[in-house]
C-alpha cells in the first residue's frame, strides 16, 4: 500500500488565507492602538501581558514596545505549536503576529477613536474579536497561552479553557495594580466581548442544529422532513436500553430558523416522538444551504 500524500494547498487558497490573516491582524491592531491602549484597557493572554509590560517600561527603553513584546513572547509557544499542531499553523501564526506588530507600530501617531471607556470597551472588544477570529479561522493564532494550555492540560486535571481563564485572572489582577481596578473591570468586559465575537467569527453566523429523532413512524417522519423541509436524513440503528427493542434513529442537521418547523413536522406524525436538539460548531456538505421552504 502506498502512503496517502497530503494534498498541497492551492496558490489561490493560500493567497486568500494570507490576505484574511493580514486583515485580521490589521483589525486587531486598530482595536489595540486606537481603542484599548488610549483608554488603558487590555486584552487577556499574551496581548494583555505585552500591553502591561509596554506601559510600565520606561520611555528610555523604547525598543521594548508592544510590537516587539508580542512577537518575542509568542515565539516559544509557536515552536510548541509547530510540534503539536503543525508547520502550517506555526507559519500562519507568526505571519499574523508579525503583521499585528507592524501595523500597530504604524498607528502610533493616529488619534484614538474615542476617549469614552465604555465605547472603547465595546467597540475595541468587537473589533479585536473579529480580527483574532479571522486569524484563527484561517489557520493561525495570536495567543500562545492556549497552546501552553493544550500542552499542560495533558498532565494537569484542567481543560484548556479552565487553564486560560486561570492565567487571565492573574493578568487582569496585574492590570488592576497597574491601571486601577476600574480599568481592569473594563478590560474583563473587553475580553469577554472579544471572546464571544471570536466564537461567532469562527463558527459563522449560520448557526446549525443537529437533531436526533426516535419515532415508531421513522419512515413517515424521514420522508416528511425531506419533502417539506428539504433536508436529507441519516437513519441509524438503535436499541432501547429498557425494552431492548430495535429502533431506527433519525439524524438530521438544520439551521436554527428551521428548528420550529422541524418539530411541527415530527409532532404532526408522531406526538410521542423523542427529539434531541444539539448545537453544532460547523456544518460542511454538498448543497446544505439549498433547502426547500
Amino acid at each position: 500500500m502506498t502512503k496517502k500524500q497530503h494534498k498541497k494547498e492551492s496558490t489561490g487558497r493560500l493567497l486568500t488565507r494570507l490576505i484574511l490573516i493580514i486583515i485580521g491582524a490589521a483589525l486587531a491592531a486598530v482595536s489595540i492602538e486606537l481603542f484599548l491602549i488610549p483608554n488603558q484597557i487590555i486584552d487577556g493572554g499574551i496581548i494583555g501581558i505585552s500591553l502591561i509590560v509596554d506601559h510600565i517600561t520606561p520611555d528610555s527603553l523604547s525598543f521594548i514596545n508592544f510590537g516587539t513584546l508580542v512577537v518575542i513572547l509568542n515565539l516559544p509557544f509557536m515552536y510548541y505549536g509547530y510540534k503539536q499542531i503543525g508547520k502550517t499553523f506555526m507559519l500562519s501564526s507568526i505571519f499574523g503576529i508579525v503583521f499585528l506588530a507592524i501595523i500597530e507600530s504604524m498607528l502610533h501617531h493616529v488619534e484614538a477613536f474615542t476617549a469614552e471607556p465604555i465605547l472603547a470597551t465595546v467597540f475595541g472588544g468587537l473589533i479585536l474579536g473579529v480580527g483574532v477570529g479571522l486569524v484563527i479561522r484561517n489557520g493561525g493564532s495570536m495567543d500562545g497561552t492556549e497552546i501552553l494550555g493544550i500542552l499542560l492540560t495533558k498532565k494537569l486535571p484542567f481543560s484548556v479553557g479552565e487553564f486560560v481563564m486561570f492565567i487571565n485572572i492573574f493578568i487582569f489582577a496585574w492590570a488592576a495594580f497597574v491601571f486601577g481596578a476600574e480599568q481592569a473591570m473594563y478590560s474583563v468586559m473587553a475580553y469577554y466581548i472579544a471572546f464571544k465575537t471570536i466564537d461567532t467569527v469562527i463558527q459563522g453566523l449560520d448557526e446549525t442544529k443537529a437533531v436526533i429523532i426516535v419515532s415508531d413512524y421513522y419512515e413517515d417522519v424521514s420522508d416528511a422532513i425531506l419533502q417539506r423541509l428539504g433536508r436529507g436524513t441519516t437513519k441509524l440503528k438503535g436499541k432501547g436500553g429498557y425494552t431492548d427493542d430495535e429502533k431506527e434513529v433519525i439524524y438530521v442537521v438544520v439551521t436554527r430558523l428551521e428548528v420550529t418547523k422541524l418539530k411541527s413536522i415530527v409532532h404532526e406524525i408522531d406526538t410521542n416522538a423523542f427529539i434531541t436538539i444539539m448545537n453544532t460548531q460547523e456544518t460542511k456538505g454538498t448543497n446544505f444551504k439549498s433547502a426547500i421552504h
